[in-house]
């Protein structure tokens, strides 16, 4: 298993709310401390990033939010006309090829285009030089959409593929994805939270990602861990007492069987997660939950640690 460390494109993604701009913050800040000039690509998101890394807002224009990492938070339609320029180098060709009325009925005919720009912007940066012709970044790390979406943006390379004529796009697509199937240039971070909605949502992503369209993944984030208070035997009396609604020492009681309950279903959700035929041998980063703030500066550089 190629270490995610060593890949120059990391896509991440999860079902939405488990946290995977916090674990993209969290592997910038330790991929950076690794001396990596680490790129943060955002999918056209409600944009929280600059408050982890204590940054002014993010925009689409590529700017730096901390020491040897910079961020871009991509707009679609800004996305398309700058992959346009970067694919075709020259202005005046993209004006001809891009901006006839022809292509632009022909383009917004194209299933999941807008997804493909944003995809593919981020990819080039993989490849972006810098004056001296060296690589302007060592890894890119794209905060992909959220399960559903984030499946139907990686299916899009292999949907130009199959219904693009061949030319320019069909054939950028078609370097792209394999690309993305090389697992050492290329790796998938799911993110999940112990619950059951989460586990089971990453099982059926890690099998689509890795059945039907062939990526490896590099690392699997289980967020928001709880330390265990119980052991086995004593979380089966507590879960068993079912008492709600006690005051005075009973509280305490209820408090346990709460905290009981919610330790089974954690621990529940971690043997689903290593049972997983498609999650086998994947390397796993559990992340505690934290009872202050996690998007503060000072808690991403305590997951960095940790990731």
């Amino acid at each position: 298993m190629t270490p995610e460390g060593s890949r120059r494109f990391l896509i991440v993604t999860g079902k939405g709310g488990v946290g995977k701009t916090t674990v993209c913050a969290a592997e910038a800040r330790a991929l950076a401390a690794k001396g990596k000039r680490v790129l943060v690509a955002m999918c056209h998101a409600k944009e929280r990033l600059s408050v982890m890394l204590g940054s002014p807002p993010i925009g689409h224009e590529v700017m730096p939010v901390a020491p040897n990492i910079w961020a871009v938070n991509m707009d679609p339609t800004k996305a398309l006309e700058e992959y346009g320029l970067m694919t075709l180098k020259v202005r005046l060709l993209y004006t001809t090829v891009f901006e006839s009325r022809f292509t632009r009925g022909f383009l917004h005919a194209v299933p999941g285009l807008e997804e493909w720009a944003m995809l593919g912007k981020a990819w080039w940066h993989t490849k972006e030089t810098d004056e001296t012709g060296e690589l302007k970044y060592d890894v890119v790390i794209l905060d992909a959409p959220a399960t559903g979406h984030g499946l139907d943006m990686l299916r899009v390379p292999k949907i130009i593929v199959e219904l693009v004529p061949p030319g320019i796009l069909r054939r950028e697509a078609e370097s792209a994805r394999e690309h993305f199937k090389d697992p050492a240039i290329c790796g998938v971070v799911l993110v999940t939270l112990p619950e059951e909605m989460p586990v089971t949502e990453t099982i059926e992503l890690a099998g689509a990602l890795t059945g039907e369209l062939s990526l490896p993944l590099a690392k699997l984030v289980v967020n928001c861990i709880l330390p265990p208070l119980f052991s086995r035997e004593e979380r089966a009396v507590l879960v068993a007492t079912g008492v709600t609604g006690a005051t005075g020492p009973e509280a305490a009681i209820e408090a346990g069987h709460a905290r009981a309950t919610r330790e089974n279903v954690q621990a529940d959700c971690l043997g689903r997660l290593s049972r997983a035929d498609a999650l086998q041998q994947v390397p796993t980063s559990f992340l505690p939950l934290l009872f202050e703030d996690a998007a503060r500066p000072e808690a991403i550089m305590d997951l960095a640690r940790r990731v």
